[in-house]
C-alpha cells in the first residue's frame, strides 16, 4: 500500500443553496489545514465545529484554508478561525474576500449589460436586483498567497496546484500522485453536472469567458490523468472517474446538438433558447439555465456550427 504523509478527513457543512451539504476536508500533514471553509451561517460553524471536535480538533487549530474556489459555500467561514496563519488560493478570491467595489459594480454591469445583448426581456430584471445577495454568505477578508498550477499546497507537499477552470474561474483542484486522489471541488461530482457559470472577464476589456468551452478542455485534461480516488465539494466520494468523465462530456454533446437544431428553425436569441430549453427551470433558476444555454451557444460557435449577428443591440444566432 502506498504510504502517503497526510491524512484526509471529510465535514460535511450545510447550506441555504438548493445543491444541500458542502464538504470541507481537513488535511492533516505537516501544518493543519481546511481545503474550502463553507458557507456564513451560524449552522454552518457549528457542524464544523462539532465535527472538529469528533475527531479530536477545534476551529483554532486550523492553520491554513486552502480554497478550491470564490462561490459562497466555499468561502464563507474563512474569518471565523482565530488562528489561522494562511489563506490560498486562486487570485480571483481577493475581490470577493475584500470586497473590492470597483469589480463589483463591473460585475452587475456586466451582467445587466449581457442580458440585455441577449434579449433579456423585463420580466426578468429583478435578477439584477440580487447580484450581490450572494455576499452575506461570504467571509471578509484576503489571501495570504495565491496558488497556480504546478504549485504546492504550503505544507502539504504531496499535494500539487491544478488549474481547472470552468465551474468558476478561479477554480483549483488539488492532486496528490503517491495514490491519484483529487480534491475536486466542484470540478468533479458524481451525482450532478457542474454548471459552468457566466462571469465578467477577469480585466476590464477583456473578453468574456466561455466557461462551457473552458470546461470541456478541463474534462479532457483530467480524463488523461491518472485519477483514482476523487474528494468532490459536494455529493459522495467517488473512485476511477473516467466513466463519468466520457458521461458528461456525451451528455453535453448531446445539448449542444438539441440546441443546433432549435437554430435549424430560424434565428434565435440566447433567452429565447433558454426558454425552449429549459422551460420548466428557467424562472426559478433564471442565472444558471441562461449560464447553460449560453455554455452550449459558445460550444457551437466554437465549433463553427453557428453564425452570430447583432441586431438593435441583440444577439441572434442561427445554425450555419
Amino acid at each position: 500500500m502506498v504510504q502517503t504523509t497526510d491524512k484526509i478527513y471529510q465535514l460535511s457543512i450545510p447550506t441555504p443553496f438548493a445543491v444541500g451539504d458542502v464538504h470541507t476536508y481537513l488535511l492533516k500533514g505537516e501544518t493543519l489545514s481546511l481545503i474550502d471553509a463553507g458557507v456564513k451561517t451560524e449552522e454552518a460553524w457549528k457542524a464544523l465545529e462539532s465535527q472538529l471536535h469528533a475527531i479530536g480538533y477545534s476551529p483554532n487549530d486550523i492553520k491554513q484554508v486552502i480554497l478550491t474556489h470564490h462561490h459562497p459555500d466555499h468561502i464563507g467561514l474563512v474569518d471565523r478561525f482565530e488562528q489561522l496563519e494562511g489563506v490560498y488560493g486562486h487570485e480571483d478570491n481577493k475581490r470577493w474576500l475584500e470586497r473590492d467595489e470597483t469589480f463589483l459594480n463591473r460585475f452587475q454591469t456586466f451582467f445587466y449589460t449581457l442580458y440585455k445583448q441577449f434579449g433579456v426581456d423585463h420580466t426578468h430584471e429583478a435578477f439584477f436586483k440580487h447580484l450581490r445577495d450572494p455576499l452575506k454568505y461570504v467571509a471578509e477578508g484576503t489571501l495570504t498567497g495565491s496558488l497556480k498550477e504546478g504549485d504546492q499546497i504550503p505544507g502539504h507537499p504531496d499535494w500539487s496546484v491544478m488549474e481547472t477552470p470552468g465551474h468558476a474561474e478561479s477554480h483549483l483542484s488539488f492532486y496528490r500522485s503517491l495514490d491519484q486522489s483529487m480534491l475536486s471541488g466542484d470540478h468533479l461530482l458524481y451525482h450532478i453536472s457542474s454548471n459552468p457559470l457566466l462571469e465578467p472577464p477577469r480585466l476590464p476589456g477583456g473578453p468574456r469567458p466561455r466557461p462551457l468551452v473552458t470546461y470541456q478542455k478541463t474534462l479532457d485534461k483530467c480524463l488523461h490523468m491518472d485519477i483514482r480516488e476523487v474528494y468532490p465539494g459536494h455529493g459522495p466520494v467517488f473512485t476511477n472517474p473516467n466513466e463519468l468523465i466520457k458521461e458528461r462530456m456525451k451528455k453535453q454533446e448531446y445539448r449542444s446538438n438539441k440546441v443546433y437544431h432549435m437554430l435549424e428553425e430560424g434565428p434565435l436569441t440566447p433567452f429565447q433558447v433558454c426558454k425552449q430549453l429549459f422551460p420548466k427551470h428557467i424562472e426559478k433558476q433564471f442565472g444558471l439555465t441562461m449560464s447553460e444555454t449560453v455554455g452550449q451557444l459558445d460550444v457551437l460557435e466554437e465549433e463553427g456550427r453557428v453564425h452570430v449577428h447583432l441586431e438593435d443591440g441583440v444577439y441572434y444566432y442561427e445554425a450555419k
